[in-house]
């Protein structure tokens, strides 16, 4: 944590005692009413939502971001309920408001604190000039399976990229201390281990070790709450068991006692409701007992709580201190906001200026994001040799699909597509034919004959691929992650033609490549890229840009090979090339103990497509001379990693720096790799750079037998590299 002035202290202690002093003066029903949230999206303030808010049964609305309609829902809460309390304003800002950021997965890919946290303080600008003081982000799953939908909006596979980038982005929703009328309150969920359900589908159990999931799918969520988020969301999901909304173990023992969160728990959309329908509550009375006795304090979109807990204290089973301790955790929020002080919006903060910086730095973080993933010297384009490009696909003009999944707010009337952006950056004598091909990226049949004709006409041909934005996200999950409908067919059809083919994906998730990859020359994956997304693209075609982009997530060669991630474990039987037979080489009546004896898949080996951390550029980077500052170190000491990083190409470029270590020998199995450093470094033409990276002993610390975190002495591999195979490598030992 960091450190806290007495100034600070002080005004803690003065909120606390106005919180009690609140509490105090509120009736049972009153303090039910702050841990309830509805939702209030309508075009008009009704009168029973405007009744209840006089009598204090709602603590927060949702999905209003109509600013007059909010700073009259404030106005009634200030001014005509007895206690004159503000309300939470809740929204999905998820990437964006009405200028929309990359999805979170293509900010992920950046690898670039800093721009996440300004695509958040942009988002956080225009929301809370609607009116909006709190939203549902960031999401810290771990995200090892891209058939879940919600991979869209995580930041990836790995805890360490996710922590990073999950603290950036709530320090940009928050500022520094949430207090502001351009802050907004963050909500780091879902809590815990959504990401892992199965099947890759939404809502389903997860079943996580315990090991696992403090190693792996806590350490996000712990890197927040050490930031001061200040709001936590459940999980949907059950774990070991134990639906999240219902987990003492989770909210209390860990959230709580262990890391010593003091916000708000929110359910997410009818979760408490939903112990019913998992079997672990046997009505709705009993569903908000169990929630409530968790830890949760606020209940979004459902009723057990207005309707349950007021005849539970009645009745002596439920105590009225754990109401008092959820009602003090939401009225804290409020008093942090400075919603006392300051209930109303500010429209004028989101002006000119503002909408100027959400496009600027809408298009910066598309052109950090995209990943360029196969290149055979086609890009960049050379702009004055092409006489007419076309470009072809259902992504290619489609101002609303680009953006993605969770926009509610978003204007697609504001995006530049990849057609306009190639029109745009082109020469003006260079004629841009295009063709549709397929009205969406599901249809079965598409215009093949117009678009292989168009494409043999021209001298270079641009492919805009991928899903549509409503295939990802919540409840969008699939077992086929291919591209679908017939954009396979289309691929290998205008390949045929000839002439130099450029694909750019836009996708929510990691999408199988391989039926394609060798049809196209270059293969850029944009995500869904925002509003900004087309111009980017068409920067990076024609050079005016150079990617950098790199995977914040493995991206399989079939589905079947699923969950495959770079920090696995090593298992007794690892695998190799040397080991690996491939089912088509196996000659018949093969005596079963010949078959290569390790972990490996007989038809699809073991590596993935392209693996975590991996990206192109349009020069060539090298790594040598890496160095350890000490073979040896103690406890409470660190040591200094560093290498030599060298452009070896013509063109000016960022390199995302990467290092990696491995816990040789633990008293639980550690992972073969595990990221533990990042930097973005530019690059001119022939220069070299030293990159240093400080690991300190606490970093080589895990969560051990007995679920504590140790520091164990042994050996470490260390790698440095542009990516999670990086070979140049050294080591050290640890000694207690």
């Amino acid at each position: 944590m960091a450190a806290t002035s007495a100034a600070a202290i002080d005004k803690s202690a003065m909120v606390k005692q106005r919180i009690a002093v609140l509490i105090g003066e509120m009736t049972l029903e009153e303090k039910i009413g702050q841990m309830c949230q509805v939702d209030a999206g309508m075009d008009e303030v009704s009168e029973t939502l405007a009744e209840d808010i006089r009598k204090g049964k709602i603590g927060s609305v949702l999905n209003q971001v109509d600013a007059r309609l909010v700073s009259e829902l404030q106005r009634i809460a200030i001014e005509e309920s007895r206690l004159n309390i503000p309300l939470l304003i809740g929204r999905d800002v998820v990437h964006g408001f009405s200028v929309i950021m990359p999805i979170p997965l293509g900010q992920a890919a950046s690898w670039n604190p800093g721009l996440v946290e300004a695509c958040a303080k942009s988002a956080s600008i225009e929301a809370a000039a609607h009116g909006v003081n709190w939203t549902f982000a960031p999401m810290l799953d771990i995200s090892r399976d891209p058939r879940w939908g919600r991979i869209a909006e995580s930041l990836g596979e790995d805890p360490f990229l996710a922590a990073s980038l999950g603290v950036s982005m709530t320090k940009g929703f928050q500022g520094e201390n949430c207090y502001g009328v351009s802050n907004i309150a963050a909500c780091a969920k879902h809590f815990v281990g959504y990401g892992a359900v199965e099947g890759g589908r939404d809502y389903a159990t997860t079943n996580i070790p315990e090991n696992e999931l403090r190693n792996i799918y806590l350490e996000p969520f712990k890197a927040v709450v050490e930031a001061g988020i200040t709001t936590v969301m459940t999980s949907f999901s059950d774990i070991d068991g134990v639906p999240a909304t219902g987990n003492e173990y989770l909210l209390r023992n860990v959230l709580r006692d262990e890391w010593g969160f003091e916000g708000l728990v929110i359910s997410d959309w009818n979760s408490i409701g939903e112990l019913e329908t998992h079997g672990f509550a046997e009505n709705k009375e009993q569903a908000a007992f169990q929630a409530v006795a968790a830890g949760v304090s606020m209940e979004m979109a459902g009723d057990a709580y207005a309707s349950s807990l007021a005849a539970l204290v009645k009745k002596g089973e439920l105590d009225i201190d754990i109401i008092d301790e959820a009602v003090s955790n939401v009225l804290s929020i409020k008093f942090q906001l400075g919603l006392f002080d300051n209930p109303y919006s500010d429209p004028g903060i989101f002006a000119e200026t503002e909408f100027n910086d959400a496009l600027k730095i809408s298009h910066q973080a598309a052109l950090e994001s995209t990943v360029l993933l196969k290149n055979n010297g086609v890009l960049p384009l050379a702009k004055q040799e092409q006489k007419k490009i076309a470009v072809i696909g259902p992504m290619a003009d489609d101002p609303y699909e680009q953006l993605g999944t969770w926009i509610f707010d978003g204007n697609p009337d504001l995006s530049v597509t990849g057609l306009q952006g190639i029109c745009r950056a082109a020469e003006p004598e260079t004629e841009v034919a295009y063709c549709q091909a397929m009205k969406t990226t599901r249809d079965a049949e598409a215009d093949i004959a117009v678009a292989v004709q168009l494409a043999a006409a021209s001298d270079a041909v641009i492919l805009f691929l991928g899903e549509e934005s409503i295939l990802s996200g919540e409840a969008h999950c699939r077992a086929d992650i291919n591209l679908p409908g017939c954009q396979e067919e289309l691929v290998k059809s205008v390949s045929a033609a000839g002439k130099p083919v450029i694909a750019v994906i836009m996708a929510g998730r990691p999408l199988t490549l391989n039926n394609i990859l060798d049809d196209v020359d270059a293969l850029l994956y944009a995500w869904h890229p925002g509003t900004m997304g087309g111009q980017a693209i068409a920067e990076l075609i024609f050079g005016d840009a150079v990617p950098s982009g790199k995977l914040p997530v493995t991206f399989p060669r079939h589905v079947g090979q699923v969950p495959i991630y770079y920090n696995h474990k090593n298992s007794g039987k690892p695998p190799s090339k040397e080991k690996v037979v491939h089912i088509d080489t196996i000659e018949a009546k093969t005596p079963q103990t010949s078959l290569g004896m390790c972990v490996f898949h007989l038809d699809e080996g073991y590596e993935p497509l392209f693996p975590f951390g991996f990206g192109l550029s349009y020069t060539r980077f090298s790594y040598s001379n890496i160095e350890c500052s000490n073979k040896e170190i103690s406890a409470g000491n660190a040591v200094t990693l560093s290498a030599e990083v060298t452009n070896e190409g013509g063109v000016a470029a960022t390199e995302i720096v990467q290092l990696y270590i491995r816990d040789l020998v633990g008293s639980v199995t550690r992972p073969v790799r595990e990221l533990k450093g990042f930097r973005r470094v530019f690059l001119e033409p022939g220069q070299t750079k030293r990159i240093s990276f400080e690991l300190d002993s606490a970093a080589l610390s895990f969560y051990g037998r007995k679920q504590e975190r140790v520091i164990e002495a042994g050996e470490f591999c260390a790698w440095i590299g542009g990516d999670s195979r990086a070979d140049l490598e050294t080591r050290f030992r640890l000694v207690l």
